[in-house]
């Protein structure tokens, strides 16, 4: 569902406490033997101008797919609002242009996109879940290291958020991609399924327990281990407060774990 921006002031984006710059952002237990600069940073959107740049990169994104259900995309949507998302923004060190964004969903208050089209089976709907949704990357050579950022980010925020499984939804041949990370199906023998927050076109749904990355990469060879873990990456820029570990859907959160921006 898309949202006008002026109906949604800036102050009413949920983000993580800024004070917190100091959290390794390498898994636990894992070694850096290399500090790589990237062209570009990753970092939480925290301002209005962020978020229209994230909305203008995830629109383009579209477009040259699904031009149809990319005009549902020109303004930012309730979801990057949520108390339950945050939404990651690639800019370019250069000239700050967008290059990429992604926005995760968590089910710590509520389900997740995925979840108002399929019922997902019990071993995974009660754990504590984060979902991979609106990709988008410019197009362009940068766009495949771009990419593989963001995957990187988005573990890095489940270590961080104590998220158990990463969960995303791929059309072919889309999901091919996700594969090779070594996602699997959540229901193989369903195959594609369409997916009502991404315009019912049909969409594999796969996971990955976020503590058996490391390990099953590991076991694999996998050739973005090093990238993964044994590479510090200073300029994706995404700490923040801890989350508490109760279950996802036991009591709202207090307004102690909660901040908005104060703008």
């Amino acid at each position: 569902m898309a949202a006008v921006m002026s109906s949604f002031p800036v102050s009413d984006i949920v983000i993580p406490d800024q004070s917190v710059t100091d959290i390794d952002l390498l898994p636990e237990g894992a070694s850096s033997s290399v500090v790589q600069r990237l062209p570009f940073t990753v970092r939480l959107v925290r301002t209005e101008e962020e978020l229209a740049k994230a909305v203008a990169v995830r629109h383009a994104a579209y477009a040259r797919h699904l031009p149809d259900f990319a005009e549902h995309l020109k303004q930012p949507e309730l979801s990057d609002f949520s108390s339950d998302a945050v939404v990651l923004l690639a800019e370019s060190r250069l000239d700050g242009s967008p290059l990429g964004t992604m926005r995760i969903q968590t089910n710590l208050n509520d389900g997740l996109p995925l979840e108002q089209s399929v019922h997902l089976p019990e071993w995974l709907s009660r754990r504590r879940l984060a979902e991979a949704v609106r990709l988008g990357v410019k197009d362009g050579v940068t766009g495949h290291l771009v990419k593989t950022v963001l995957f990187k980010a988005f573990y890095l925020h489940c270590m961080q958020s104590q998220v158990e499984w990463m969960v995303i939804a791929g059309r072919p041949p889309i999901d091919r991609q996700y594969k090779r990370l070594l996602f699997s199906d959540v229901f193989p023998e369903l195959g594609c399924v369409p997916l009502k927050h991404a315009g019912n076109l049909p969409h594999r749904v796969m996971s990955l327990k976020v503590a058996d990355v490391q390990p099953l990469w590991r076991a694999s060879q996998h050739p973005l281990y090093d990238f993964f873990f044994h590479t510090r990456h200073p300029d994706i820029e995404i700490a923040q407060a801890p989350v508490p570990t109760r279950h996802p859907q036991t009591t709202p959160r207090s307004a102690a774990e909660v901040q908005l921006a104060a703008l």
